[in-house]
């Protein structure tokens, strides 16, 4: 069963078309990497998926549901979450504070009934390396992005967007976050994902989509796509 699907789905900013009738799909217990070369389009098509800045053309369906042009919160309600490049949580805020807002507002049907506590099992889960305490205006990198997984996965989701986590990881960073992403596999979370970095990729990946100046080039499973002639061009030139 596919939780995603996008229907040429254009993304036009002025004359600049920064997404060019991307069709794909995403099914449901998959990890799906969405990967091309810098300024491709993928956080742009990412962000007209979810809401962030809608498709100009074409038709987005979650969870079989035509969600073409839903706003960011009501995309989250319906069970899509996400983090984003560059997280930006309340920096005045601990770091379980922001966990306990996503909580509150994530929380759709009342099933969290202790938003603190299931704020500190996300913490724990996504394995955040500091004192709950810490106020996030305080944090390096890192410790930024595992706090945004960890608000991501307070609302519950049923499909998880992930953009470039793993940016900046040292090798043992890296073997801990395919480590976090398997487990998130595991509670039933479905995710597509953008990253750049190959071993994260061909760890996690049950396929690939590679998309280069907006356009799709190849989709498939991921040791196919890694081969395919045109991949390795789009990354490395004709020369290669």
């Amino acid at each position: 069963m596919s939780l995603l699907e996008t229907i040429e789905v254009t993304k036009q900013f002025g004359g600049l078309t920064a997404v060019n009738k991307v069709s794909m799909h995403v099914d449901e217990g998959e990890i799906v990497g969405l990967i091309g070369p810098n300024g491709a389009g993928k956080t742009t098509l990412l962000n007209a998926i979810a809401g962030l800045n809608p498709p100009t053309s074409g038709r987005v369906k979650v969870f079989g549901e035509d969600t073409t042009g839903l706003a960011p919160e009501k995309m989250c309600h319906r069970g899509l979450s996400r983090t984003f490049q560059i997280p930006r949580p309340f920096p005045k805020m601990t770091a379980l504070e922001n966990v306990m807002t996503a909580t509150i507002f994530g929380n759709r049907k009342g099933k969290v009934e202790d938003p603190a506590a299931h704020s500190r099992e996300m913490l724990k889960f996504v394995e955040f390396p500091e004192p709950e305490e810490t106020v996030s205006e305080n944090l390096n990198t890192v410790q930024l992005k595992r706090l945004d997984l960890a608000r991501a996965l307070a609302s519950a989701p049923r499909l998880l967007f992930l953009d470039e986590l793993a940016a900046g990881l040292t090798e043992g960073e890296l073997k801990d976050i395919i480590k976090i992403i398997r487990k998130i596999q595991d509670t039933g979370v479905t995710i597509l994902m953008v990253e750049h970095i190959m071993q994260l990729i061909m760890n996690v990946c049950d396929r690939l989509v590679v998309i280069q100046f907006g356009l799709k080039i190849a989709e498939g499973p991921t040791k196919e796509v890694a081969q395919d002639p045109k991949v390795a061009e789009a990354y490395l030139g004709k020369a290669h």
